[in-house]
This record gives structure tokens, C-alpha cells and sequence, in this order.
């Protein structure tokens, strides 16, 4: 053993950046609790449906930005086409980036529904200029509608969308855009799936709910919401500069004045990645383009004249994927620690305040739990039991979303990589013969498997050490890590 701490003579300063990594992650952990306290403050407070404007029904485009969804394009026009809503107050543009079989696909779906009497139109772009963003420009340009309602493939609205988001936009002044809350089609498909859908479950259960009902700015997660057009072309438009431009529009809007409703009582189907490299491209996405919006648009939240809070919450909410460098960080030092508190007891008060931090976990643990809770009354107990798992998958993603937050800090450009489309909604639909499923096995995987290694040692050494309180931390690492990686090597050489 004491050969092992000859290894690590920086042992002040590697004490300190753990120290430094804990206290961020606590930071941002401590969230949960805040947000789970504005839900107590706000839950009973009720929104109601405003009627449909007495001077008619107003006129509607749906946009349907598409590349290469040959599995679902059938699927997501028959659902739009099904909506509860006056055809002659209803367009629908096909925004089609496709560069494959796909584009007369979806041409001929278009022509069929045009004969049926639907305003709908295929527009197909050769350039992807500005990918997602761009096409929803382009669209915007020749839309007839006053509200721009836009759906992502993976989606199967409901029919009654349009009558329930619709009418918000007459109750009040300056409504600018509403969102809907996601649910999922194929939620217990998988392992993968549940996790999936526990993630988001928090998000829009009570994030979004709260943030929206405290006054505090929230984001259009870019699919199943509706957005007044006078408020797209005010803000400025979309922009290109970011991958995830629906964040990046939905904060210029507000800082323009412009209010958001989003309503946790309205729920639109989607689809939920069943192979683990299409999520982790999504998350990729997702983390990269929130911490280049953090950098364009926080400089101005602060300058804008707002409530602090206001501003606070912003930069929790904009700067939130900055802590997986900082996961990195805690997972890389927590072997060495181990070690130096084995040999050196004279730091026994620095581990004793390292305690401190598991309210971080019971903060998070309580967010999701009362997510849980509000949506599914009848077995939330049952599902809230994933959380284990839900944790050491976000543990197992860190690589990949570290990688994310560093391109973005850096400036490094990357392409918009769509989220391929396998139309999995119950047990028993494959996707492992899907055209698009991704064969290649990202670098970022070989990391991931080390890291699995290096954990593996750890709780070898934690054994050794007789460290045991240290074990359940460094198998939720290997677990994670052992994974992430080997699903992903799994799921791009299965055929």
C-alpha cells in the first residue's frame, strides 16, 4: 500500500479538486430540491382552457421537419391528418431533408392526402442549409398559418392537440408559445426505455411544469408545441449557430416579452430510442447544443432587466450539463482517495465531510420520485425502483456527454445528427435490420469500457482496503460504464 501512494504524491491537490468537482456536482444536485420545493409552492394552481376565439377558428401550420424517416413518415401524416380541427384552417408542410428513397415516399403519402382534400405540401430541400432550423425557416417563409405548430417524426399527436393548445393563446396577453408534456409509446420496451423515460418523466412533470407556473423562463423542447408566428419572426427567427435551436429561440422570444404556457395535462406520443448509440447521439446533441446556447444567450439574460431569480434559475437551468466533466473528474479521483484515506488518517475529517454530498442524491432522488408520483398515481412505487439504474446510465453517459460540453466550450462545429427513427412501439418490434441504425462504434466506447476497467480495480482496491462504504459508489461507475460500452458495441455489430 505504500508503494500505491507513491503513485499519487499530489495528494493535497487532488484532495482539493475533489473537493471542488463534489461541491459543483452538489450545486447543481441541490436543484432537485428547489424544484421539488416551487412544486409544493405551485402544484394547486390551476389553468383554465380558454375558449376558441368567437370570430372563428384560426388558421394552423403544421410543420413536419423530416430526414430520412422512411419508417414513421406514414405514421406521423395519418395521425396529423387525423386531428380534430376544420380542414380549411389546417396546413401542413412536409419539410423533407431527405437524401434517400424517402423523398418520393413521402411524396406520394402527400399527393394521397392532397386528394382527400388536405392543404398539405411537400417541400424537400437538397442542401439541409441550417438542417432542423433551416427547413423551419424556410417553411415559416410561405406558411399561411398564424400558429406554427411543429412535430418531430418519432411523434404521434393526438387528435384533439390542436383544440387543447390552441385556445391558451387567446387567454392572456403576449402568449407566445405553448408546450405540451411528452409521453411514450414504447416506454416498456426495455430497460433502456424505462430509463429513458424516467428522465424525461422528471423533466416535464415537474421542471418544465414548475419553472413554467414560478415565472421562471422555460424551453420549446422542440417538437409537440405550438408557437405563435409573430412571435418566431420578433425573436429573430430560428438561428443556425446552435444545434439544439428550440432552446435558443425559446429564450430570445422570452427575453423579448413574449410568455410560454405549458400545459403537463396535455400529453403527445413519441417514440424513445430502443438501440443505446441513436441515444446517445440524441444526448449528445441535446448537451452540446444547451451549453452553446449558455454561452450566446446567459451574457444577455443577466444584462436584461429581470428578477434575479429569474436570472439564476436561468443559468441552472442553460448551464446544467456542465457538471458530467466534473462526473469525470469525481469517478477518475475516487480510486486514489480511497487509497489515501486507507494511509493516511490524519484526512479522517475530510471524508467525514464528504457526507455531506449524499443530499445531493437524496435531493435528485426526490425529484424523480414525485414525478413519478404525479404521473402515474397507481405504481409509481414500482417504477421509482429504476432509479438505480436511471443513475448509474447518467453515470455511464458521461463520457459521451463530457466530450459533448467540451466541443461546445471549445467551438467546435459538428453536424446536426438526427435521431434515427425505428417506429418501436411495443414488445416484439425489432430494430436491429433498420437501414439506419448506426454500425460504426464511436471512440468514446473504448473510454468507457476502460473506465469500467479502472472501476473494476477500484473496487478491488475498496475490498482490499476494507473502504466498503466506498464500494456501492464505484459499482454504480462500473456498472455504468460496463453498460453504456458494452450495449454500444453490442447494438452496432447486432445485424
Amino acid at each position: 500500500m505504500e508503494t500505491l501512494i507513491r503513485l499519487i504524491p499530489m495528494h493535497d491537490a487532488l484532495l482539493a479538486l475533489y473537493f471542488l468537482s463534489l461541491s459543483i456536482l452538489f450545486l447543481f444536485g441541490l436543484q432537485s430540491a428547489v424544484m421539488v420545493f416551487y412544486y409544493a409552492r405551485t402544484r394547486h394552481t390551476e389553468r383554465i382552457t380558454p375558449e376558441m376565439p368567437a370570430d372563428g377558428v384560426p388558421m394552423v401550420t403544421i410543420q413536419l421537419p423530416l430526414f430520412n424517416e422512411i419508417y414513421v413518415i406514414e405514421r406521423l401524416v395519418e395521425s396529423i391528418c387525423a386531428m380534430d380541427y376544420p380542414k380549411d384552417r389546417m396546413e401542413i408542410q412536409v419539410l423533407d431533408d431527405s437524401t434517400d428513397e424517402i423523398v418520393e415516399v413521402a411524396r406520394q403519402i402527400v399527393a394521397r392526402y392532397a386528394a382527400e382534400g388536405f392543404d398539405i405540401t411537400h417541400i424537400h430541400r437538397t442542401n439541409r442549409s441550417g438542417y432542423k432550423a433551416g427547413a423551419l425557416k424556410e417553411g415559416l417563409a410561405i406558411a399561411k398559418g398564424e400558429f406554427i405548430a411543429i412535430f418531430d417524426a418519432d411523434f404521434v399527436p393526438k387528435p384533439e392537440f390542436l383544440q387543447k393548445t390552441i385556445p391558451h393563446f387567446f387567454g392572456g396577453e403576449k402568449i407566445g408559445m405553448v408546450q405540451t408534456r411528452w409521453e411514450h409509446l414504447n416506454e416498456d420496451y426495455s430497460f433502456l426505455t424505462r430509463a429513458q423515460a424516467l428522465a424525461l418523466d422528471g423533466h416535464f412533470a415537474i421542471e418544465q411544469e414548475v419553472r413554467n407556473k414560478a415565472g421562471f423562463f422555460i424551453n420549446f423542447n422542440g417538437t409537440a408545441g405550438v408557437w405563435r408566428k409573430e412571435t418566431i419572426i420578433d425573436a429573430g427567427n430560428w438561428h443556425y449557430d446552435t444545434i439544439t435551436e428550440d432552446t435558443d429561440l425559446s429564450y430570445r422570444a422570452q427575453l423579448r416579452g413574449w410568455k410560454f404556457i405549458y400545459l403537463n395535462n396535455v400529453t403527445s406520443p413519441a417514440e424513445l430510442p430502443a438501440e443505446i448509440n441513436a441515444f446517445k447521439a440524441q444526448q449528445f446533441r441535446w448537451t452540446k447544443g444547451t451549453i452553446e446556447v449558455a454561452k450566446k444567450i446567459l451574457p444577455t439574460v443577466w444584462k436584461a432587466d429581470l428578477p434575479l431569480r429569474v436570472k439564476i434559475q436561468s443559468s441552472f437551468h442553460l448551464g446544467a450539463n456542465i457538471v458530467f466533466p466534473f462526473i469525470i473528474l469525481v469517478a477518475l479521483l475516487n480510486v486514489p482517495l480511497v487509497i489515501i484515506k486507507n494511509v493516511m488518517p490524519q484526512y479522517g475529517w475530510y471524508f467525514d465531510l464528504m457526507v455531506i454530498f449524499t443530499l445531493a442524491s437524496i435531493s435528485t432522488f426526490t425529484f424523480y420520485t414525485v414525478a413519478q408520483y404525479t404521473i402515474h398515481r397507481e405504481d409509481w412505487h414500482q417504477r421509482i425502483f429504476l432509479f438505480p439504474l436511471f443513475m448509474a446510465g447518467s453515470m455511464g453517459l458521461a463520457i459521451n456527454n463530457t466530450r459533448a460540453v467540451m466541443e461546445a466550450i471549445f467551438n467546435k462545429k459538428s453536424e446536426f445528427v438526427r435521431t434515427p427513427k425505428f417506429k418501436v412501439e411495443k414488445n416484439g418490434d425489432k430494430w436491429q435490420s433498420n437501414k439506419y441504425k448506426s454500425k460504426k462504434i464511436d471512440r468514446t466506447v473504448f473510454v468507457e469500457l476502460a473506465f469500467a476497467a479502472y472501476f473494476f480495480v477500484g473496487i478491488c482496491i475498496s475490498l482490499y482496503c476494507m473502504e466498503f462504504a466506498a464500494i456501492p459508489f464505484q459499482a454504480m461507475f462500473f456498472f455504468g460504464f460496463a453498460v453504456v460500452g458494452g450495449l454500444s458495441v453490442r447494438h452496432a455489430r447486432t445485424r
